[in-house]
């Protein structure tokens, strides 16, 4: 409920997490949260946010410190698998958490990546005669929602539509067509750039390239796959790599369907 949110941004506070308020009222509005609740107090939270009705990625699992160990992250997790019921199951996970998720099923299947910093200065992105890079509306939705699906094999666009609601994206276009998109928003200590879609790395880089060009001398973060190939180019653009976590999942993983590619995430809740 909007009324704990309070109180769930002084837990995630508490663990040295950087979410704003307005990351948590983000999360509740696009899924479902749980609170541990004893003493009046807030103990722990989990959330959960359906993509249509095969699929469902989890985070915001937080216990607070002076409770952990007591099995709060336990009941938590099982209300989250009774919630989702028969949905494939997706999260990002800490290497502490690993064992937690491995115990009710979970199995990894890749990395991703924290990359984060002050931008230096960086040239814009250099643009082919046959590429543009434009501003994208609420009447592009339902272009980033394909483009997203094929990257990903979910239905997204209702996480899309609130994206363009409180950020900016770009659609990057090849011959008229396009060939990925890129949201730029608010997101904890400053700015996150997220998810990125693109029909390959030079895409994506030229997405990318547009946000770190004109963000410059702002924090920005950005969350991109093990297999983005953009590591090494973020980190020589000012945004070194400073944390990684495992991607699990329960249940049969989503298909993409092509020829889109998922460069960087939402964030590592949503996925």
């Amino acid at each position: 409920m909007s009324a704990d949110i309070p109180a769930a941004h002084r837990l995630s506070q508490a663990v040295g997490w950087l979410h704003r308020a307005e990351d948590w009222d983000f999360a509740l509005g696009l899924g479902h949260g749980i609170a541990a609740v004893a003493d009046g107090e807030i103990r722990g939270t989990a959330f959960w946010w359906p993509y249509g009705e095969g699929y469902a990625t989890l985070g915001l699992i937080i216990v607070s410190p002076q409770h952990q160990g007591a099995g709060i992250g336990k009941v938590m997790m099982q209300a989250l698998l009774d919630q989702a019921g028969t949905r494939t199951l997706m999260l990002n996970a800490t290497p502490q958490g690993v064992p937690l998720y491995e115990k009710n099923g979970f199995r990894p299947g890749g990395e991703i990546h924290q990359h984060q910093g002050v931008l230096p200065a960086s040239p814009p992105p250099a643009l082919a005669a046959h590429e543009a890079i434009r501003f994208a509306a609420m009447p592009d939705l339902p272009v980033l929602a394909r483009l997203d699906a094929d990257a990903t094999g979910l239905e997204r666009r209702h996480v899309l539509e609130r994206l363009l609601q409180v950020g900016e994206a770009i659609v990057l276009e090849r011959n008229g067509e396009p060939a990925g998109f890129a949201v730029l928003r608010p997101f904890g200590r400053g700015l996150t750039i997220g998810p990125v879609v693109a029909a390959d790395e030079d895409a994506a880089r030229l997405l990318v390239s547009h946000w770190l060009h004109e963000q410059r001398g702002q924090f920005v973060r950005i969350d991109v796959t093990g297999g983005s190939g953009l590591g090494d180019w973020l980190g020589e653009r000012g945004l070194p790599r400073v944390g990684v976590v495992s991607s699990m999942t329960r249940g049969v993983p989503p298909a993409p369907m092509g020829p889109t590619r998922l460069f960087a995430l939402v964030n590592q809740a949503l996925g």
